[in-house]
C-alpha cells in the first residue's frame, strides 16, 4: 500500500512510478512477478539483451527474496510472447528463479472484448473506426479457466502449478469496522472523557439553566452511548475546530441533519438548535443497535472555510488530513452518448435515442426500457439502436473520471497511508484512492462538514438555481442525498419563483432599465431549467413591486 501511494505522490510522471530504493524498503511481505512483455526482464528480452534481462531478474530476487520472485509466462497469442517465454524458460534454468503463468485481465468474460474496445475508446477520445488508436487485440484478456491455462502452457506444468501455490500464500487481513479516530490532545489532568463531561455540563448550565433532573439525565444518556460505541474523540475534534471558527470570527451555520437531534452536540456548541424544544431524537443520530459513524453537518463561510481546514492540518499534521476521492461514473444518457460518440454515429441520432430516457432519479437503462415506450420501441426495431443501447448497458455505472470530494477530508490517527492508499488529484492535493463509502467500513473519520457551505456559495455567490446546483454538488462527488438534505431549506426542485427571484435579485439588478438584459435574464434562467411561463411570471411580480 505504502509503495502504491508513494509512487503516487511521489514518482508520478505520467503515470505512477517506483524506484530500487523504495522496493528494498517496503519489501517484506510481497510477492512479486516479472510482469508483461512492459515489465524490465522482458523488454531487455526483447531488445535482445539476454544479459541484462538476467542481471535484472537476480536483481528483483535478491530484493524479495529466494521464493518471493517469479519469472512471469504468458500467451495472448503474440509472437513477441512465445520469444519470451522461451528465453524466460532458460532463464529459470540458469538462475532457480521459478516460472509462474499468468494471463493479463483487462475483462472479465471473453464476449467483454468489445465493450472493452468501447470503453477505451471513451478513454482515449477515439473512435473505433481510427486506425491508430490504443487497443488490444486477439481479445484474450479475461479471466480464463485452469483448463484453458494448462492447453495454453503443456511444457510448462509447474508454472500452472506456482499459480495456485503462489495463491495460496497470500494473506490479507483488512479490519472492517475497527475505529481509527485520532486522539484529541486535551489539556494536562483530564482524560478525553473527562474533558467530553467537563465541556458538556459547562454548555448544560448555559443552554438549560435551571438544573432540570430530566434534561441532566437526557445528557448523561446521550453520553454513555457516545463513549461506548468509542465516539468520545469524535466530538472533541468537532467541538474544537468549531471553536477556532468561531474565535477567529469565521461564520458557523447552526447545524443541521440527525445531529441537531442530540443535547450533547446543543451543550458543546456543535449545532445552535434545542433538541428539547423540537422534540428530536437522539436515535437518529446515534443508536447502539445500527452501528455507524456519526454525522454532523455543519456551514462554514464559503470565503473562509479553508482556514479551517488548514487548522486541522496543522493540528494533526498533513500526513493524518487527506481529502476524499470520488469517482464519476457513466450514467444513463451520458454513456449513450460516449458509445454513441464511439461509434461514430450521427449525433442528432444518439441525442434523440438519449432523450427517451425519463429524467428521473436513480434512471438506469434498464429501467428506461421498462418505463419509456418510445425507447423500449427503438431499441426492439431498430438493430443500430439495439447494439447502441446493449453496448451502453455493458459499460453504465462504470468510473468514467476521478475528482476530488467537496464535502469533507479523512482525519486519521495515523498517517493515513497506514490504512488506505494515496493519489494525487488534479490540483496536487493528496486525495485517497478509496471512496468515502469505504473508507467509513474501514473506521476512517471523514468529516463532511463544508458540503453545506459548498452549496451555498453556488446558491448565494453565483446564484444559481437549485437544478444547477445539484448538478455541480454531483460533478463535485457530493452524495445525492447528501446533496438532498442541503438544498431541502432553499425549496423543492419545481418550486421555482423564489429561486428565480434570487437570480434576478442581484445577478440581473438592472433588468427592469435594460431590455437586452431582460432578455438575457430569461434566457439564463431558462438554461437553467424553468420554463418561460415560470420566469415571465415571477418576473412580472417583481414589475409591481
Amino acid at each position: 500500500m505504502k509503495i502504491v501511494s508513494r509512487g503516487f505522490t511521489e514518482g508520478y510522471y505520467y503515470k505512477p512510478r517506483v524506484d530500487m530504493e523504495l522496493l528494498e524498503q517496503y519489501h517484506e511481505g510481497i510477492i512479486a512477478l516479472s510482469a508483461c512483455l512492459a515489465g524490465e526482464v522482458q523488454k531487455n528480452i526483447l531488445r535482445g539483451m539476454y544479459g541484462e534481462a538476467k542481471a535484472a531478474a537476480c536483481r528483483y530476487k535478491d530484493i524479495f527474496g529466494e521464493g518471493n520472485f517469479f519469472l512471469e509466462l504468458q500467451d495472448h497469442g503474440m509472437e513477441e510472447q512465445k520469444l519470451v517465454n522461451q528465453s524466460l524458460l532458460r532463464m529459470s534454468q540458469e538462475t532457480g528463479i521459478e516460472l509462474v503463468a499468468t494471463n493479463d485481465i483487462h475483462y472479465t468474460y471473453a464476449d467483454d472484448v468489445k465493450p472493452h474496445d468501447i470503453l477505451l475508446c471513451i478513454q482515449t477520445g477515439k473512435k473505433l473506426a481510427d486506425e491508430d488508436r490504443m487497443r488490444y487485440e486477439g481479445g484474450q484478456y479475461y479471466i480464463k479457466s485452469e483448463e484453458e491455462m494448462r492447453k495454453l502452457f503443456p511444457y510448462a506444468q509447474e508454472a500452472i502449478d506456482n499459480t495456485q501455490k503462489i495463491a495460496d500464500r497470500c494473506n490479507v487481513e483488512i479490519v472492517f469496522g475497527e475505529k481509527k479516530l485520532p486522539k484529541y490532545d486535551v489539556p494536562d489532568g483530564f482524560t478525553s472523557w473527562e474533558y467530553l463531561n467537563k465541556l458538556c455540563y459547562e454548555g448544560l448550565e448555559r443552554r438549560y439553566p435551571g438544573g432540570d433532573p430530566k434534561i441532566r439525565e437526557r445528557l448523561e444518556y446521550e453520553l454513555g452511548v457516545i463513549k461506548r460505541m468509542g465516539y468520545v474523540d469524535y466530538f472533541l475534534i468537532v467541538w474544537d475546530f468549531i471553536k477556532y471558527a468561531r474565535d477567529h470570527g469565521i461564520s458557523v451555520g447552526p447545524g443541521r441533519g440527525s445531529a441537531a437531534g442530540s443535547i450533547v452536540s446543543y451543550c458543546l456548541g456543535i449545532t445552535s438548535i434545542d433538541p428539547l424544544r423540537y422534540q428530536l431524537l437522539f436515535e437518529r443520530f446515534l443508536n447502539p443497535e445500527r452501528v455507524s459513524m456519526p454525522d454532523i453537518d455543519v456551514d462554514f463561510c464559503f470565503e473562509r472555510r479553508q482556514e479551517v481546514i488548514d487548522y486541522v492540518v496543522r493540528k494533526y499534521g498533513t500526513d493524518r488530513v487527506v481529502q476524499i476521492v470520488t469517482f464519476g461514473t457513466m450514467a444513463a444518457r451520458g454513456v449513450i452518448r460516449d458509445v454513441g460518440r464511439v461509434m461514430d454515429l450521427p449525433y442528432a441520432f444518439v441525442d434523440g435515442i438519449a432523450k427517451m430516457i425519463p429524467k428521473e432519479l436513480n434512471i438506469t437503462l434498464g429501467k428506461a426500457l421498462q418505463s419509456s415506450p418510445d425507447f423500449k420501441k427503438a431499441y426492439d426495431n431498430d438493430p443500430q439502436v439495439k447494439e447502441l443501447i446493449d453496448m451502453s448497458m455493458r459499460l453504465e455505472g462504470l468510473p468514467r473520471h476521478t475528482s476530488m470530494h467537496a464535502a469533507g477530508v479523512v482525519i486519521s490517527q495515523k498517517a493515513v497511508e497506514e490504512y488506505v492508499p494515496l493519489s494525487v488529484g488534479s490540483d496536487g492535493s493528496v486525495v485517497t484512492q478509496f471512496t468515502m463509502t469505504t473508507l467509513e467500513e474501514l473506521g476512517l473519520l471523514n468529516d463532511r462538514a463544508f458540503a453545506e457551505s459548498y452549496a451555498r456559495e453556488l446558491i448565494q455567490r453565483k446564484r444559481y438555481g437549485l437544478r444547477r446546483v445539484r448538478q455541480e454538488l454531483a460533478r463535485k462527488g457530493i452524495p445525492r442525498d447528501m446533496a438532498e438534505e442541503v438544498l431541502a431549506p432553499y425549496g423543492e426542485e419545481d418550486s421555482a419563483g423564489e429561486n428565480i427571484r434570487l437570480v434576478l435579485s442581484k445577478r440581473y439588478a438592472l433588468w427592469r432599465e435594460d431590455e437586452k438584459v431582460r432578455r438575457q435574464a430569461v434566457a439564463a434562467l431558462q438554461r437553467l431549467g424553468y420554463s418561460y411561463e415560470q420566469v415571465r411570471e415571477v418576473m412580472g411580480g417583481l414589475d409591481t413591486e
